[in-house]
């Protein structure tokens, strides 16, 4: 069984902050709304196959590109843009704050861990009001590779300072989760995005329906 943490990193992209609020942008752009999700899944494939096969491209390339091809490459290059700003002014979720003074509170050490940028997320920390709690930014480009590959979980442990077994993370896509369980961390599924967590992937250490929850998961499990 898994022991308490004594550090958690959050997944930031649908964990932390919704793209709903981007579908705006989508039809701005003369895009169908309906492409925000077939964009995300696109973004996210392109980026695990760059991994795959040992070679990175940061989020914004990678996320453009994607988003040229699922609008069969009718978007010019200010259309891309106006949509990718819009990353810049999601919101969090209305648990992400109250989750994260749970675990500070607790005494536990915070961090993000996310496929997009540094400047992007500590913008996104600020913005959110969780400048206090969030420790440190961790960007998968200073580990040359997309999650899940184990080597980005080992090197947010290695940045914190801690064991990958005294690491948690949280995340809302299972994909994650299995990346982290596999290279040794302790795993916290939030369950936002789908109702079940897909049984092809190791297991969660916790469960929750909201970011609360799973903090209380995560503070329940025994000492190491």
């Amino acid at each position: 069984m898994a022991s308490r943490p004594v550090a958690v990193v959050f997944d930031v992209i649908e964990t932390l902050m919704p793209l709903e609020p981007l579908r705006d942008r989508f039809a701005a752009a003369g895009l169908p709304p309906y492409l925000l999700e077939m964009w995300f899944t696109r973004t996210l494939r392109d980026g695990m196959a760059l991994a795959a096969t040992g070679e990175y491209a940061p989020f914004a390339e990678v996320a453009g590109q994607a988003l040229r091809a699922v609008s069969g490459y009718r978007v010019d290059a200010a259309q891309v843009a106006s949509v990718l700003a819009g990353l810049s002014e999601l919101p969090a979720h209305p648990d992400v704050l109250p989750a994260a003074k749970l675990l500070a509170g607790a005494g536990l050490r915070l961090g993000c861990l996310t496929n997009g940028s540094a400047a992007l997320t500590s913008s996104f920390v600020e913005r959110a009001g969780l400048g206090p709690y969030i420790e440190r930014v961790i960007s998968v480009q200073q580990a040359g590779t997309w999650k899940p590959a184990a080597v980005v979980y080992r090197h947010a442990a290695s940045v914190l300072g801690v064991e990958p077994g005294g690491l948690a993370l949280v995340a809302a896509h299972a994909w994650d989760c299995h990346g982290a369980s596999q290279a040794g961390l302790v795993t916290g599924w939030v369950s936002r995005l789908e109702p079940e967590y897909s049984p092809i992937f190791a297991p969660p250490d916790v469960t929750g329906a909201d970011l609360t929850e799973v903090a209380h998961g995560l503070l329940g499990l025994p000492d190491g």
